[in-house]
């Protein structure tokens, strides 16, 4: 007669390991977003104004899982602007913003690793 085993507890234990999974990337998305809008908040107060298009344009679209985000300007000129022409020189504003924001991104993300990961 053959032995059988009770996996119960490895499906529990994998039903706990998905749903920290989960957790795990609602704070995720969370901190995505609050970075996403600190980034275009700064660079829209970093950016040069001639008209203000090239300030209004600045915004960001979501990953579809909301685990990344793109941030930029939609205004046509808005990379000449950040890294200079021939004719002018770089005038930062969105690497700006990326920066002021790192340090804060980095943090939040390495306690939802020091939460989840262990």
């Amino acid at each position: 007669m053959a032995k059988s085993i009770d996996t119960t507890p490895l499906a529990e234990l994998a039903a706990d390991l998905r749903g920290l999974a989960d957790e795990a990337d609602d704070f995720a998305r969370l901190v995505i977003d609050k970075v996403a809008h600190d980034v275009v908040a700064d660079a829209q107060t970093f950016a040069p104004v001639d008209t203000g298009n090239l300030r209004s344009s600045i915004g960001f679209d979501l990953d579809d899982d909301k685990l990344g985000a793109s941030i930029g300007p939609t205004a046509s000129y808005g990379a000449h602007v950040e890294f200079g022409t021939s004719r002018h020189g770089p005038q930062s504003y969105l690497s700006v913003a990326y920066a002021r924001n790192a340090q804060p991104f980095e943090q939040a993300m390495g306690q939802i690793i020091d939460r989840f990961g262990k």
